[in-house]
């Protein structure tokens, strides 16, 4: 098959996608060449997210009005997708892709590697690292607070993921107490599904606007995590303002029709203030 731009951003946006060295097929990404700036001032912030290194950052053309906080997947870095928001980024809004911490990963014998929390299982019905999730999801918070303190009203932050990463923006953005301007939620599924109210959640998020993607050849999440998480999704906020959009023949990754969606979602979201 010939590699076309969109297959080779699949590639480097799933770091393990080809590998199949785990029972994930993911391998662990090298992390220790890189270095590079924090999204927010104080180290304490920074600190919060143990182990991992800074966030990749990409930059504002003109002064910063809006931010996207994007959480990357299993055992990879926030590189590849800061790499790809750099292509389509509007000039006065900040993407801020942090680095997962390295730990056991029990679903992968234990293996050591980049993670947000522990996967244990990935049926439905699996137990789940609950702790750990609330952890992440703590860390998470620390970022858009900080932001928040900087003086960015928190209304003009998106939160965003894929894979693994896209299930953490998601608890994150709807048990914070920060009002946020949308998620986009890549290739994932709501984690601890059942902590949540069969109606309506009662915080300042049961408004948001939610992008949800998935690829409907996907191996790793199979479509139905995503069918049944847009559907859970649309009890829990305003169904009219969560979007699923799927695509054909994409596996667990993302491609350009993606990156298009999700560049239209941010700027519709997040427009430039005069």
């Amino acid at each position: 098959m010939t590699q076309t731009k969109s297959t080779r951003l699949s590639t480097r946006l799933w770091a393990g996608r080809t590998q199949r060295s785990h029972p994930l097929g993911l391998r662990p990404s090298a992390r220790s060449a890189f270095h590079f700036r924090c999204a927010v001032s104080g180290a304490g912030v920074c600190a919060a997210i143990t182990s991992a290194p800074l966030p990749a950052i990409v930059p504002t053309v003109q002064k910063a009005t809006a931010v996207v906080i994007f959480l990357h997947g299993l055992a990879d870095t926030g590189h590849g997708w800061a790499e790809a928001f750099a292509g389509i980024r509007s000039a006065h809004i900040k993407y801020i892709c942090p680095h997962e911490p390295v730990m056991p990963i029990t679903l992968n014998m234990n293996m050591a590697m980049p993670s947000w929390f522990d996967i244990i299982g990935l049926s439905p019905d699996s137990q789940e690292d609950e702790t750990g999730i609330k952890q992440a999801a703590e860390s998470v918070k620390a970022l858009i607070d900080q932001e928040v303190k900087n003086g960015l009203p928190s209304n003009r932050i998106i939160s965003g993921g894929f894979s693994q990463g896209g299930a953490l923006s998601q608890y994150t953005a709807l048990t914070t107490q920060q009002k946020l301007a949308g998620i986009t939620a890549l290739s994932c599924w709501l984690p601890l599904r059942a902590s949540f109210p069969q109606g309506p959640i009662s915080g300042v998020n049961r408004d948001i606007s939610i992008l949800q993607c998935h690829g409907d050849l996907d191996p790793l999440l199979p479509l139905m995590f995503g069918s049944l998480t847009a559907e859970r999704l649309k009890t829990l906020v305003n169904p009219t303002n969560v979007t699923f959009k799927t695509y054909g023949g994409m596996m667990h990754s993302s491609g350009q029709q993606e990156m298009m969606a999700i560049k239209q979602f941010i700027d519709k979201l997040l427009p430039p203030i005069d």
